[in-house]
């Protein structure tokens, strides 16, 4: 906090309206441990991302600011390379990586965001200490009060900073702004294994309708959330993932920076939403607010101008934007910043190292460029690591006669991360680079029980993600582009089609979109079809233990909480650990071959799919698949043609 001793009250000012102020605001969000450029699953540079280089863009922002600049953080920087979440793991209490290079370039404030607790709270706490900014968090609760006004929070629910204003006369002039931090209440379910009886969360709105007021009546001038949240339309509710429209909305908010869904706002050149997103004019119903991609992506800037009147500072003009560390006209990328690079040079060379532990060979191409689209190798390594190990954890337990099926879904596929966000591991050695790059979220193993009609909705689940295709009709679009590749859960050790000719039952949050869902005595109709374990048909009232990560354990995705009995086994042992010792004793050479499952064919229809171009690598796909290059998009996707009036698709390991 800056503070300065001649800094004249606004009762002391000059009449209003005699100069107008400056005020930057710079933030960053969803960092996920990208400090440099560089590609871990891949083992090479990267031009899009890493804070080294948006610190390149942060000097000439501070640099440009006429006036007073912040720069603040809006959660999920802990998690997300190996970089961090090896240092993390292993209770190292040295330097932590990240906080050292957020520490060099000076942030004034920061929040946390769900993956923050992906390690626990007291890793969290570890790497907090070394923290020399403040980081705020208004609605994760170590107790929860009558009112929100009585809650004890984790850590400080916001932040008072003063900033010296000069006017045109030379005399300064004190500007307080109120800063407060909120994040998703799902945290709750996403980590509970730890998290449980340790905190609890409040609602995002709830909690700052309350507090916004109470930073107002402690002398802040402007208020600027750090709203670790996305953008969702529609009625507000309560308990919402992604709050950043309602936030917006409240009084007394100046600005706010949202995150967690890894979007970029403003996009110049993007039509106004009538939902309240206004990409012109930077706003969210009319509240400057920006939303800085992730892993160092873009920075985000937001510029407010400003005027002194007897009752405090008045927004005069403001303007938001998202500066990209890949300019979108073709010139380099940004240059790292030497000083930043440098902080962390010694961790990035000693995770290098980890990384290159041995684990094995495998005898063919290891990738994940199909894995959206039909039963593949990556998939079936983790699933198929994942059920030995809760084999073994459960023998001999009450539940060792139940059949032990595994689900999982694709990780690296694309998307928000871009067409090189793929994992590409060649025939010959395995690595724990190799393991990270097919598991990279540090989530643990877990076991569930479910009735057979609950596994038959947890799959209709997780076929949502495909587009509707109609017979006879040609290049229709496959996967719904609002499901992330990792909500598409695969479940070895059954067999079961896929009927791309019937609706989707759920919507990307889990919501029926027919009013469907399972019961106890009865199977949807939706699209599974011959769904059997071991050749028999599953029936409603079979019982089977299923393997799977905390993430989905606890309801994470478009999947359900189930009930709290159904959990027997939850060890905190990382997923990542069951895979590479899994792939150190050889259990990837006795995969399954036959396909866990395959679409039906629909007659007379094609479809079309986009995937990474280093698919073309792989030319023996194409003819596995019968699949058409139609060449590539203007963002660097693949984009394929899929026959399906065939079972060509049944192409598996």
């Amino acid at each position: 906090m800056t503070r300065h001793e001649d800094v004249r009250s606004l009762t002391e000012a000059e009449p209003a309206g005699t100069s107008e102020h400056h005020l930057r605001l710079l933030a960053t969000s969803d960092l996920h441990a990208a400090i440099l450029p560089y590609d871990y699953a891949a083992g090479r540079e990267a031009g899009c991302f890493g804070l080294a280089r948006t610190a390149t863009l942060v000097a000439k922002a501070r640099a440009e600011a006429p006036g007073a600049c912040l720069l603040v953080d809006n959660g999920d920087f802990l998690q997300g390379t190996p970089l961090s979440d090896l240092h993390m793991a292993s209770d190292n209490a040295g330097r932590h990586p990240v906080i050292a290079a957020m520490n060099r370039l000076g942030y004034d404030a920061g929040t946390l965001g769900n993956h923050e607790f992906n390690f626990g709270l007291d890793a969290l706490r570890g790497a907090l200490e070394q923290a020399m900014f403040p980081v705020l968090c208004a609605n994760a609760l170590t107790r929860r009060g009558g009112t929100v006004s009585e809650d004890s929070t984790l850590l400080p629910p916001s932040l008072l900073i003063d900033r010296q204003m000069t006017g045109e006369n030379g005399t300064a002039y004190r500007l307080r702004i109120g800063i407060l931090g909120l994040l998703p209440p799902q945290i709750m379910t996403w980590d509970r294994f730890h998290l449980d009886r340790r905190i609890t969360a409040r609602d995002m709105v709830e909690t700052a309708a309350a507090r916004v007021p109470m930073l107002r009546a402690q002398g802040a001038d402007l208020v600027l959330l750090l709203a670790h949240t996305g953008i969702e339309t529609g009625p507000a509710r309560a308990e919402m993932e992604n709050a950043a429209l309602a936030l917006a909305r409240l009084p007394g908010v100046d600005a706010l920076v949202a995150g967690h869904s890894h979007e970029v706002f403003p996009r110049r050149g993007t039509a106004e939403d009538r939902t309240g997103l206004d990409h012109e004019s930077g706003t969210f119903h009319g509240t400057p607010a920006v939303m800085p991609g992730f892993r160092g992506s873009h920075l985000g800037v937001i510029d407010l101008r400003l005027a002194r009147h007897a009752g405090g500072w008045r927004i005069t003009g403001h303007s938001s934007e998202a500066r990209p560390v890949k300019p979108e006209d073709g010139r380099p990328p940004i240059p790292a910043d030497p000083a930043i690079a440098a902080s962390v040079r010694r961790a990035h060379d000693a995770t290098l190292s980890r990384m290159r532990a041995p684990l094995g060979q495998t005898a063919q191409p290891i990738h994940s460029y199909l894995s959206q689209i039909r039963s593949d190798l990556p998939v079936q390594l983790v699933a198929e690591a994942q059920r030995e190990a809760i084999r073994k954890a459960l023998a001999d337990g009450p539940h060792s006669g139940l059949p032990v099926i595994s689900a999982t879904a694709p990780f690296q596929t694309g998307g928000r991360a871009g067409p090189d966000a793929y994992t590409d591991i060649p025939a010959g050695p395995l690595t724990l680079r190799s393991a990270l790059d097919l598991q990279p979220f540090p989530n643990t193993l877990c076991a569930l029980w479910l009735t057979g009609a609950e596994l038959s909705d947890w799959l209709e689940r997780a076929v949502s993600c495909f587009c509707r295709i109609r017979p006879g009709q040609k290049d229709q679009p496959l996967w719904d582009a609002r499901f992330p590749g990792h909500a598409a859960d695969t479940v070895t050790g059954l067999s079961y089609q896929i009927d791309l000719t019937r609706p989707a039952l759920y919507d990307d949050k889990g919501t029926p979109r027919t009013g469907a869902s399972f019961a106890e005595t009865s199977m949807p109709r939706g699209r599974i079809r011959g769904l059997s374990y071991r050749g028999r048909p599953v029936l409603a009232e079979d019982r089977f233990v299923m393997a799977v990560n905390n993430y989905r354990a606890f309801g994470g995705g478009p999947y359900p909480a189930l009930p709290e009995d159904r959990l027997i086994h939850s060890a905190g042992q990382p997923v990542r650990d069951v895979l590479a010792d899994f792939l150190r004793h050889g259990g990837h050479e006795e995969l399954p071959t036959v396909p866990v499952w395959t679409f039906l064919p629909v007659p007379g229809a094609t479809a079309v799919f986009e995937t990474g171009p280093g698919l073309r690598n792989h030319p023996e796909e194409f003819d596995a698949l019968d699949v058409t290059d139609l060449g590539t998009t203007a963002e660097g996707f693949l984009r394929l043609r899929l026959p399906l009036f065939s079972t060509a698709c049944e192409s598996v390991v």
